[in-house]
């Protein structure tokens, strides 16, 4: 771990990443990025590798909230909408893995810095969880705004939508000032940091039954 890692540039790096989330998500309206396999990436690390994590975890929630949205039609295939099932399910393996590798990578930052008592507690919610509720939020936020200037929706629509976006707004600020806050709790060692582990079943096919009973010879 580089030596220049403190707990101000953490706090730093990590409303750097709430900043970039609100960003993108326009840009990304416009053109993705690509991003490799997270498992092609183990070397992330540092300030540089959580904001780059962070970014991956948030496009990875931009891909499926427009999954989610088209598996809602009906007026497509039923094989188009079982292939964005899948196609989002495979994306939460996707995610669960980000959000362990931001906590990875937090804790790994954060490890040589604990006061020597820093208690044996730990938040609720990891950082990684609480990034990947921020993402969403700010997903909310753009499509809330989007309903706000349609011109085929009668201005009851828009009052709600805009009335629901500063809402929403308001709960992503109070969840952002809480993650920065989790920061102060580690630096006065009344926390501990923690990877929170996901531990999926039903993907592997020997722990979902459904899979395992039903597997095909």
């Amino acid at each position: 771990m580089a030596d220049d890692i403190t707990f101000d540039r953490i706090r730093t790096g990590l409303a750097d990443c709430m900043a970039h989330q609100v960003r993108s998500v326009t840009d990304w309206h416009f053109g993705e990025p690509v991003y490799e396999d997270p498992d092609e990436n183990p070397a992330l690390e540092g300030i540089p590798g959580l904001r780059e994590l962070a970014a991956r975890l948030h496009w990875v929630n931009f891909r499926m909230w427009h999954l989610e949205d088209r598996a809602r039609r009906r007026d497509l295939d039923a094989s188009i909408i079982a292939e964005c099932k899948y196609a989002y399910d495979r994306l939460n393996q996707v995610r669960n893995a980000l959000t362990e590798r931001v906590d990875e990578c937090l804790v790994a930052m954060l490890q040589p810095l604990l006061p020597a008592g820093a208690r044996d507690c730990t938040n609720t919610e990891s950082v990684g969880c609480a990034l990947g509720r921020l993402s969403v939020e700010a997903l909310r936020v753009y499509h809330l705004k989007e309903q706000t200037r349609r011109r085929d929706a009668d201005s009851s629509h828009v009052d709600t939508c805009t009335d629901m976006c500063a809402e929403v707004n308001a709960q992503r600020e109070s969840l952002g000032k809480a993650v920065l806050g989790l920061i102060d709790q580690y630096e006065a060692g009344t926390l501990k940091p923690s990877v929170h582990r996901f531990f999926k079943m039903y993907n592997d096919p020997d722990l979902n039954p459904e899979l395992y009973k039903n597997k095909q010879e």
